[in-house]
């Protein structure tokens, strides 16, 4: 951010006001033997039109007392800042242009500077003048230099993640106030923001941080170069563990950041380190208050840490998905969020509004998907709304998507959770059901029955209510391509609501919606308009604890054979080799296992189309037979659904009476079109 409309003097200290207003680099005025004020667009400040002088002896008694109180409040501001040099105004020489990283708030005033004092350790160094114009503004410089004290302790760290504060300027100036300028050092002309705002921001990035094959190790890294989803990947780990690094050293020391943003973070090129900030808001975990206990501190400390985190994964979502730059999009990701949403559910949401018009695809997409959704994981960790349910910074950096291939990262039993999730859902979006495909899904479904986290009645009671749509069915699929029907139905997306009727009971409310399309004419493969309709599923269910038995047949050797258990089997085999047998808490596959089982009412059935089609009743009742071809039959009759295997804030499994598997996702079709 850049200076525009400056008012200059020989001095810093007759400057008073600096406008931001643009994102260019900007020269300034040239120095004047006159004195010049500037004032700013929003300021609310008194403004001094002129000098009143009085000969009566109040006036002067007046005057001295506002020396003294001048002098007195100096001597305080020396005595709080004892530990960092005080510089003057002559010791640097001031450079008539600013960069555009280095933007401020509307009470600072920037410049850029070199030390010329010979006698100083930071001789011919350039640093920047900050000049704080507000009482609040004063106060962030002063919290700066105070949370040096604790900082400083581990030079090495201090140096490599923090943007080093050298010391201070205070003078009095002529309206009677005390001119305070932060003097801190300068990391570069781009903030991080800066860096992704240019076009050719990921081969400017490798140059500036010089990735070689030692960098790269430290990601756990042995390659450099390749595709560019690699490239951006091995970037974002890079960036991303600087960071967390940066901001575990301030919450060893006992204090939260608060202000994490893009526009804050520099990259020096000196060091290749990410520096994060000048900490001016820095808060202290424990409260030094007389009404302050032990609770009170860790409740204090787990709030600020997931602060501090929730902005990291605000800067790791914008620096994956490059759409989220844009304001407009920024605000849908955030209002998602601000609704109570489990960040887990991100993925289904962005789905629907981020760009995928490359022939390859979103790069940002491809980069969370990889590693089985890893990143996705993570970032719904750092978005966590509890704190409970959040993830530290040392959590983070031993996070699989922050590791490279080189390192072993023994994954814990939520993250292989989430891989097996994530992998069924990616098969189902590829539409290709062969028998391949069609086993693994039937694998993956079972392993995730497997390991369901939430088998208790409470625990289905409070995550089963909402929106789901449905992705697969391991039963039958019949679609149109090799059938001849009466008439030609296009299925659209097919979605579950799940509603709790009372606090007090165990009832649910299960509606199945289903958006359709009857397309009339002889030329449907290519022309896919028609008459729009929903079909309409209602029934009451009643939850209780149940378990599901797996029947183990004995071995015949008669020419026929039951085939129901082949998956079973195969399933058993794949856990007993190595790759599962850490992962699966199951030495052999289980006789049983606990589910919620589903106990139904009536069903009621209720069909709309969008415009009349004509008076022959045929067609649409055609169209209720095709439709009960083409879909699950649970999802026409609810009373087929007879228990619940899998549930999480994300995915949910049920069960047919024949055996068959309904994998959903919670929907976020409402967020998404407001």
């Amino acid at each position: 951010m850049a200076l525009r409309g400056i008012g200059l003097s020989p001095s810093v200290e007759n400057v008073e006001v600096v406008y931001f207003r643009s994102n260019l680099s900007t020269r300034l005025i040239r120095h004047s033997p006159m004195r010049f004020t500037g004032k700013p667009f929003n300021s609310n400040q008194r403004q001094y039109s002129g000098v009143q002088c009085s000969l009566a002896r109040k006036a002067g008694s007046s005057i001295e007392s506002k020396e003294d109180a001048r002098i007195a409040l100096s001597g305080s501001v020396e005595e709080e800042l004892e530990h960092v040099t005080r510089f003057k105004i002559s010791d640097f020489k001031i450079l008539d242009c600013i960069s555009v990283g280095l933007g401020g708030r509307a009470d600072e005033v920037i410049f850029e500077a070199i030390v010329k004092d010979t006698d100083s350790p930071l001789y011919n160094t350039r640093v920047v003048l900050r000049r704080l114009t507000s009482a609040q503004a004063q106060r962030r410089g002063k919290r700066a230099i105070e949370v040096l004290k604790k900082l400083v302790r581990r030079k090495l760290m201090y140096h490599s993640y923090s943007m080093q504060v050298h010391g201070y300027i205070s003078s009095p100036t002529s309206s009677g106030r005390v001119s305070f300028t932060l003097v801190h050092g300068y990391h570069g002309s781009f903030s991080l923001r800066h860096w992704l705002q240019q076009s050719d921001w990921l081969p400017t990035l490798e140059a500036t941080l010089a990735l070689d094959e030692e960098s790269v190790r430290r990601v756990g890294d042995d390659t450099v170069g390749g595709p560019a989803v690699s490239r951006q990947l091995r970037l974002i780990r890079i960036l991303m563990r600087d960071l967390l690094i940066g901001v575990n050293y301030l919450h060893s020391h006992g204090l939260a950041h608060t202000e994490l943003r893009l526009e804050n973070v520099h990259i020096s090129p000196v060091d290749r380190h990410i520096k994060v900030g000048i900490l001016g808001n820095a808060a202290d975990f424990n409260e030094n208050g007389l009404n302050s206990t032990l609770d009170n501190n860790l409740d204090r400390r787990q709030m600020m840490i997931a602060f501090d985190m929730r902005c990291v994964g605000f800067m790791m979502a914008k620096m994956v998905l490059r759409e989220l730059m844009d304001p407009f999009i920024f605000t849908k990701f955030k209002s998602f969020l601000m609704k109570g949403n489990d960040p887990s559910c991100l993925r289904e949401f962005l789905l629907q509004i981020l760009s995928r018009d490359s022939p390859s695809g979103n790069t940002g997409l491809q980069i969370l998907d990889r590693n089985w959704g890893a990143g996705w994981n993570l970032l719904s960790l750092l978005l966590a709304t509890k704190p409970s349910k959040g993830v530290s910074c040392l959590d983070a950096l031993r996070h699989p998507f922050l590791c490279g291939p080189r390192w072993r990262v023994v994954p814990s039993m939520d993250i292989i959770r989430w891989g097996l999730g994530s992998t069924a859902v990616r098969i189902t979006e590829e539409y290709i059901y062969g028998q391949p495909q069609r086993s693994r899904l039937a694998h993956f479904i079972e392993l995730m029955e497997m390991l369901n986290p939430n088998s208790k009645p409470k625990n289905w009671l409070e995550l089963l209510p909402g929106k789901w749509r449905l992705l697969y069915c391991t039963g039958r699929h019949i679609g149109l391509t090799l059938r001849q029907p009466p008439a030609r139905v296009l299925i659209g997306d097919v979605r579950l609501t799940v509603s709790r009727a009372s606090e007090l009971n165990t009832n649910l409310s299960f509606t199945s919606d289903i958006g359709f399309k009857i397309m009339i004419g002889r030329d449907w493969p290519h022309d896919k308009t028609g008459t729009s309709g929903k079909l309409q599923v209602n029934s009451l269910f009643r939850l209780t604890a149940g378990r599901r038995l797996y029947l183990k047949e004995e071995k015949t050797t008669g020419k026929f054979t039951m085939g129901s258990s082949n998956i079973q089997d195969s399933l058993a085999k794949k856990l007993s080799g190595r790759k599962w047998r850490k992962a699966i808490p199951f030495k052999e596959f289980p006789s049983s296992l606990p589910v919620a089982k589903l106990a139904s009412g009536d069903i009621e059935v209720i069909m709309n189309l969008g415009e009349p089609l004509n008076q022959n009743l045929d067609t649409p009742r055609n169209a209720v037979h095709e439709i009960r071809t083409q879909l699950p039959p649970e999802m026409f009759d609810l009373s087929k659904l007879v228990c619940g295997t899998y549930v999480d804030s994300r995915l949910l499994v049920l069960r047919g009476v024949n055996g068959s598997a309904l994998l959903f996702t919670r929907s976020c079709v409402d967020e998404s079109s407001g």
